[in-house]
């Protein structure tokens, strides 16, 4: 035998000859493994480390006799300089007689690493004594009873009995062996549950989590967190063990969690309170209630506790699969009704009741009609916002649910907090058009009585109610008996702006008073005092002066600063706007100049000043409203005068009208006294 043969192999090799085992060869991977020990040195001096394991014994027989021995899972702890890897690891050696080439015998000893598979058996006995451990833990559990386990066969029956859960679910084990557990989970989650169970039988998922309601033996239904895993053999389910934990409270501050996050992301953009309570009504519903409508209270601010109560209700949305009321419906009702008391009181009117036997007059009388049969709590809410009520919410739940209680009460009201900022800017909105409204209606004043002389006025607020507007009218006689006639809009929307309007209207009242000279230098006056006291301020104007000259006729004086031109219908029905006398807006120019243009005004014709409202529409060029109005005030020429301004309204004004509208019409008689 060649010793050379043995470079290539991937076990250790060593060989040894005479009586002494001097080390004759020692192949590549067994120095790696145990180092490179010199040769020719007797065995027992080139490895002194193992002088007392034994080893150098069974060298000397298998040379005397001959008959090889062999030692498996030998642990040896490896610790020499150029050792890969140091510590305890394991080898099979077998050791025979060998023969060598030059005739000599000795002892060869072959060497496998069988560390892997000595780790891989031990692990496998570690596992297989953790898993009937586990088991024992388990049936143990179940025995005592202290904990909510259940055990199912393969193909998922319930197969033992749980103590635990007899003792929360009432049921025996007659009623939850097999697939009789099912009946406890509420009617609700049953398919669901029914599903993901019978899938994870079917595909051995090695982890089964859900969360569903149980149906307790006191009555009601809580949220009960299941995990369940496989019982293997091999690659055999033998089992399923599970266990069942009361998660209520977690679950109901997840939802909160949940339903608040999702009212957040629905109202971002939401900016209108109609808008934002119809989005948190369709939150409410099904996740905390079957049927719930909000209602708005239009005259939140003037209504006093105790009256008759207007609601509008701005969304109703009901569960699934049942009819619901339709939105966008007034209800007035009365001051003792649950609604009007809630308004009152700012705080929950609350009733639970047997299922279809709700309180008389708990509700308006078209809701009561969408309230179920198994109906079983309502809750009044008032959403309250700065002190007042500024809108109402009802809710209801039906059939087996668990009654609206405190904790929901609780989240409703987190819930339509959201809608308290939108909420306090309509409050707001509604305090300042009450303020502004109350001063431009001041400001209101019937037209004089001028002998000859017809005039009538009209003021139309914003149809669309979402304005304050900046826009006068006015009219009055003179000490020289001359008739001043007046119309102006200041710029701006708000409580501001009618305030300054105002301010403008009386300022150009007594500067009118104060001296005769012509229109145009009333305005420059004006212009003056208005860059002076308001420096962020402009406004338009039309100042018309009348005087009667000689009997039949009249004559106007008139200055135009930046507004929309007077227009004069002659008794024919011939119209035209009046475009001398114009200058631009007041408050734009550092050196104002203001001219006064004259015309004579016959009997019978027309003049009418106005402010932009009556001609102005959205998208649309300002001279097509001019036309129009040039048209429809030559049809109404022969009308009365107050059925004439009645008819430019009635035709001008569109439903979505955006801003005021004030207007003067002046009309001389056909028949009338002598002049002064």
């Amino acid at each position: 035998m060649r010793l050379e043969m043995f470079d290539p192999a991937p076990i250790g090799v060593v060989f040894t000859q005479g009586a002494e085992h001097r080390l004759a060869y020692t192949n590549a991977v067994y120095r790696k493994t145990f180092g490179d020990r010199p040769l020719g040195r007797p065995l027992r001096l080139a490895f002194p480390d193992l002088e007392q394991s034994g080893y150098f014994d069974i060298f000397d027989r298998v040379l005397a006799t001959g008959r090889a021995e062999v030692l498996t899972a030998v642990p040896i702890d490896l610790d020499f300089p150029d050792s890969a890897q140091e510590g305890t690891r394991y080898f099979t050696f077998s050791v025979s007689r060998a023969t060598v080439s030059d005739g000599s015998q000795g002892v060869l000893l072959v060497v496998v690493e069988t560390t892997e598979q000595v780790t891989a058996a031990r692990r496998i006995r570690v596992l297989s004594e953790e898993r009937r451990r586990a088991l024992l833990r388990y049936r143990s559990l179940v025995r005592a009873g202290s904990e909510m386990v259940w055990v199912t066969g393969p193909q998922g029956g319930v197969i033992e009995p749980s103590p635990g859960w007899e003792r929360v679910t009432g049921q025996s084990w007659e009623e939850f062996k097999g697939d009789g557990w099912i009946a406890a989970v509420h009617p609700d989650d049953r398919a669901a549950v029914t599903e993901r169970w019978g899938r994870a039988v079917r595909e051995m998922q090695p982890h089964f989590t859900q969360t569903y309601r149980l149906r307790l033996a006191a009555g009601g239904y809580r949220h009960f967190a299941v995990d369940a895993a496989p019982v293997r053999d091999g690659d055999t389910v033998i089992e399923w063990i599970g266990t069942c934990r009361d998660v209520e409270r977690e679950w109901q501050d997840a939802r909160r969690e949940e339903l608040l996050t999702r009212a957040t992301a629905v109202t971002a953009d939401t900016a209108r309170p109609d808008e934002m309570l119809a989005a948190l009504t369709a939150v409410i519903v099904p996740d905390l209630a079957d049927n719930c409508a909000s209602y708005l209270l239009p005259q939140a601010l003037h209504r006093r506790p105790g009256t008759t109560l207007t609601a509008e209700r701005v969304a109703a949305v009901t569960r699934e699969g049942r009819p619901g009321p339709p939105t966008h419906h007034t209800e007035r009702l009365g001051p003792g009704s649950p609604l009007a008391r809630a308004a009152d009181l700012r705080r929950p009117v609350h009733a639970v009741f047997p299922p279809g036997s709700p309180p008389p007059d708990l509700l308006p009388p078209d809701a009561a009609t969408w309230l179920t049969p198994d109906a079983n709590s309502v809750v009044l809410l008032p959403v309250v916002v700065d002190g007042t009520t500024a809108a109402l919410v009802v809710a209801s739940v039906d059939g087996d649910r668990p009654p609206l209680g405190q904790a929901e009460i609780s989240l409703l009201q987190a819930l339509l907090e959201r809608a308290h900022t939108p909420l306090g800017h309509a409050l707001e909105y509604q305090r300042t058009r009450q303020v502004a409204f109350a001063l431009q209606h001041s400001l209101l004043t019937e037209p004089p009585d001028v002998p000859g002389l017809g005039i009538a006025v009209r003021y139309r607020p914003s149809a669309s109610a979402a304005e304050v507007g900046g826009d006068w009218y006015d009219s009055f006689v003179l000490r020289d008996g001359a008739t001043v006639l007046t119309v102006g809009d200041v710029a701006g929307h708000d409580l501001p702006a009618a305030v300054t309007m105002s301010q403008v209207r009386n300022m150009l009242r007594g500067l009118a008073l104060d001296r005769e000279e012509p229109t145009g230098e009333i305005l420059r006056r004006l212009d003056t005092s208005l860059q002076t006291l308001y420096l962020e301020c402009t406004a338009t104007c039309v100042l018309a002066r009348v005087e009667h000259r000689t009997p039949g006729h009249f004559e106007l004086h008139y200055s135009v600063a930046g507004h929309p031109p007077p227009l004069l219908v002659e008794a024919d029905g011939t119209a035209r706007f009046l475009h001398e006398g114009r200058s631009p807006m007041l408050g734009l120019l550092p050196d104002p100049r203001h001219s006064t243009a004259v015309r004579t005004l016959l009997p019978g014709s027309t003049l009418l000043l106005y402010t932009d409202g009556l001609v102005e529409r959205r998208g649309e060029d300002l001279t097509d409203g001019l036309d129009r109005l040039c048209r429809q005030a030559s049809a109404a020429a022969r009308r009365p005068l107050e059925s004439f301004c009645d008819d430019l309204l009635g035709e001008l004004l569109t439903a979505g009208n955006d801003d005021d509208t004030a207007l003067v019409a002046l009309r001389p008689s056909v028949s009338h006294p002598s002049g002064p």
